[in-house]
């Protein structure tokens, strides 16, 4: 079963639809002309005090899939799978031609991948509206072939920690909605709606309040791990729906991440659209978003121990200038 979009969503002008919800939640000029961290603003010292507090058994849950050449890519748009090579290995050391004195000798290796091949952030610089990006700069000011000389990742590599919860939607709705008992069928679009269902179903510690980094779980991650990645990368998947963007804006969240490749559901909601709700809430709300988490675990917890919210950490490679970045998120309970 797919969740229809509302009957106020005209799937033949996405192009409407987009620059009406961008005009609704737009953040620009909220933080100054001059701003580069959208809507991890939202995140205070305070709001981090209070998180730290949510430590309470000491458990952590590493929320990154792998790094390897297994990974889900395929190709699209030069997006490989990690390459990791040796440059130094213990038969090297075995056969003494490593050049180090008094019979010393170590492994060396190297990585080769894009930015955003498995668990990332995209930044304020990866999507632009109409030629325009984060706080309506001119998209060709921000990003040239240099990089992301104004918003690029590394101006909040000390931004991304606070207060997580888990919205559990997968487990929450998906044996109502497909049988399955935690997971939601690929082309299932996430409305408020269920969001809120969610959340009721999940209890007080689930409330998603300003400055919180929201992560949700639909089980498709889950359900590439026993079946293989088949089209996960780019393929059909379960996801936020277009008519989030005005929910997302009026929490006041800091970001957002997904077991997903793509964050929205997959088709989208319009006849003819490519990531129209990155379109809306990269550039015109400045929302953060992560893709590709691994949830699985950490879902399982929550759900034993009734708790859905933790102290997130959750710092980008902070590679200058680039529109992305892979990380490997940590929640702590």
């Amino acid at each position: 079963m797919t969740a229809l979009p509302p009957a106020e969503l005209d799937r033949t002008d996405p192009e409407g639809a987009i620059a009406a919800a961008a005009k609704r939640v737009s953040n620009w000029g909220r933080w100054g002309e001059a701003d580069v961290k959208g809507t991890l603003n939202l995140i205070t010292d305070d709001h981090r005090r209070r998180a730290a507090t949510l430590v309470r058994r000491g458990r952590s849950y590493s929320l990154a899939q792998r790094f390897d050449m297994d990974g889900p890519q395929k190709g699209w748009r030069r997006r490989t799978n990690p390459v990791h090579t040796m440059l130094d290995t213990g038969t090297d050391a075995e056969a003494g031609i490593q050049g180090f004195p008094h019979g010393m000798g170590g492994a060396d290796d190297v990585v080769a991948m894009p930015l955003q091949c498995s668990t990332q952030w995209d930044g304020l610089g990866h999507i632009f509206d109409h030629g325009r990006a984060w706080n309506g700069r001119r998209a060709g000011e921000v990003v040239t072939s240099l990089g992301d000389g104004v918003t690029g990742i590394e101006t909040v590599a000390a931004d991304l920690a606070g207060r997580g919860v888990l919205l559990d939607v997968g487990r929450a709705l998906g044996e109502d909605v497909a049988g399955t008992g935690g997971e939601l069928p690929d082309g299932f679009a996430i409305t408020p709606e269920h969001l809120e269902a969610t959340i009721a179903a999940q209890g007080a510690s689930s409330e998603v309040g300003p400055g919180d980094i929201l992560v949700v779980r639909t089980g498709q991650y889950g359900r590439a791990l026993r079946d293989g990645w088949g089209e996960y990368a780019g393929g059909p998947a379960p996801g936020l729906s277009f008519t989030t963007a005005d929910w997302l804006r009026e929490r006041d969240v800091a970001a957002v991440a997904t077991d997903t490749w793509g964050f929205e559901v997959r088709p989208n909601e319009f006849d003819v659209a490519f990531q129209p709700l990155h379109q809306v809430v990269i550039p015109n709300m400045g929302l953060f978003l992560g893709e590709m988490w691994a949830l699985e675990d950490l879902a399982a917890d929550c759900s034993g121990d009734g708790s859905y919210e933790f102290l997130l950490v959750a710092a980008p490679l902070p590679v200058t200038g680039a529109v992305g970045a892979p990380l490997n998120p940590i929640a702590l309970k």
